[in-house]
C-alpha cells in the first residue's frame, strides 16, 4: 500500500529534508564547507581561486598598426645610398691610379698640369698609352735632382719622372715614351 502526501506540502521541502545546506542530521556536528572541493590531490592555497579564467580566451590579439614610411626615413636612407656609391666610386676610380702601377705597365696622362698629371695605367695596346713604366722605386724623392739621380741608377733611358707622396704610399716612377 502507498501512501500519498499530503496536499500543499513537500516532503523535500528545507524543514523537511535533514540533509538541506546548513541543516545536519541530529547528533552530526555542524562543520564549515569549503566553496570548492581541491582538484587533482592538490591541496587548495588559501585566496586561490580553484578555476581561473584564461585572459582573451577566444578573442584574437588586436593587429599593432602599421608604421607609416616617413620622409625622413626615406631621406636618411638615400643620404646612405649616396655616401656608398661615393666610396664605391672612388674605390674603383683609384684601382688604375699610378700607385697601382708596376714595371711594364703603360700609363695614360689624364691632365695638362705640371703639378698633377693624374697617371693612370692603361692597356699598352690601347692608343691612350703615352709613357711606359721602367722603375718603380718606394721612398719619398722631394726634389727633381733627387728622382733623377735615382732613375738613372735604375733605369738608364729613363725621360720623365714621377714621384707620388702620402697616404702611406711615397714613391717614384720613371717613365719613358711609349713608341
Amino acid at each position: 500500500m502507498t501512501t500519498t502526501p499530503p496536499q500543499g506540502q513537500n516532503p523535500y521541502a528545507q524543514g523537511q529534508n535533514p540533509y538541506a545546506q546548513g541543516q545536519q542530521p541530529a547528533g552530526q556536528p555542524q562543520q564549515p564547507q569549503a566553496p570548492y572541493p581541491p582538484q587533482g590531490g592538490q591541496p587548495q592555497q588559501p585566496g586561490q581561486v580553484p578555476y581561473a579564467p584564461f585572459p582573451n580566451q577566444g578573442v584574437p590579439a588586436p593587429q599593432p598598426p602599421r608604421r607609416k614610411v616617413s620622409f625622413k626615413l626615406i631621406k636618411n636612407i638615400v643620404i646612405v645610398l649616396a655616401v656608398l656609391g661615393v666610396a664605391i666610386g672612388g674605390f674603383i676610380a683609384s684601382r688604375d691610379d699610378a700607385d697601382t702601377a708596376s714595371v711594364g705597365d703603360c700609363m695614360h696622362r689624364g691632365s695638362s698640369s705640371s703639378t698633377d698629371p693624374d697617371l693612370e695605367v692603361v692597356d699598352c695596346k690601347s692608343t691612350k698609352a703615352q709613357y711606359v713604366v721602367l722603375a718603380k722605386i718606394k721612398g719619398k724623392y722631394t726634389g727633381e735632382v733627387a728622382a733623377s739621380t735615382k732613375c738613372e741608377a735604375e733605369a738608364k733611358d729613363f725621360e720623365y719622372t714621377y714621384t707620388e707622396s702620402g697616404d702611406g704610399s711615397d714613391f717614384l716612377l720613371c717613365l719613358k715614351d711609349k713608341k
